[in-house]
């Protein structure tokens, strides 16, 4: 009379295949993890610096807070600096959320990991991010008012 249950090979087999399946699925769902992060830094990114254009062109002045301009992100890891001079406008929205910045850069191409795209005599919007020397990703805007 054979005993029921499984033998220690049928279990060893089991659990070989369980193990390289987890093996080959957990490198893919990191992966889709870190695109999804990329994606939606981007997306603050273009946000910010959107909002900030749309309020300049259409009431002529700049946002007095950066929840105005993006009311569902994160002030605490998003800032926005900005200059302007003669009518001309440089926007640069940053963000210090721990992203892999070359998945950013796949999605947003004009994004930057280097702050020099802040011009120097840049102001930053209140309620955000007073200081840029620990982003991580930056995007600039530049544009005119005629």
């Amino acid at each position: 009379m054979r005993k029921k249950g499984f033998s220690l090979v049928e279990m060893l087999i089991v659990l070989a295949v369980m193990a390289t399946l987890i093996a080959t699925i957990t490198p893919v769902a990191m992966n889709a993890i870190r695109k999804a992060k990329a994606v939606q830094v981007a997306f603050n990114l273009k946000v910010l610096t959107a909002g900030m254009e749309n309020k300049i062109l259409l009431d002529s002045e700049v946002p007095e807070n950066i929840k105005v301009i993006g009311r569902d992100i994160d002030a605490t890891s998003y800032g926005v600096a900005y200059s302007a001079s003669g009518g001309h406008y440089a926007i640069v929205a940053f963000t210090t959320s721990e992203v892999h910045f070359d998945s950013v850069n796949e999605t947003l191409k004009d994004a930057t990991d280097t702050s020099s795209v802040i011009p120097a005599d840049a102001l930053y919007l209140p309620g955000g991010l007073q200081d840029a020397s620990n982003a991580k990703v930056f995007y600039r805007v530049d544009f005119d008012i005629y």
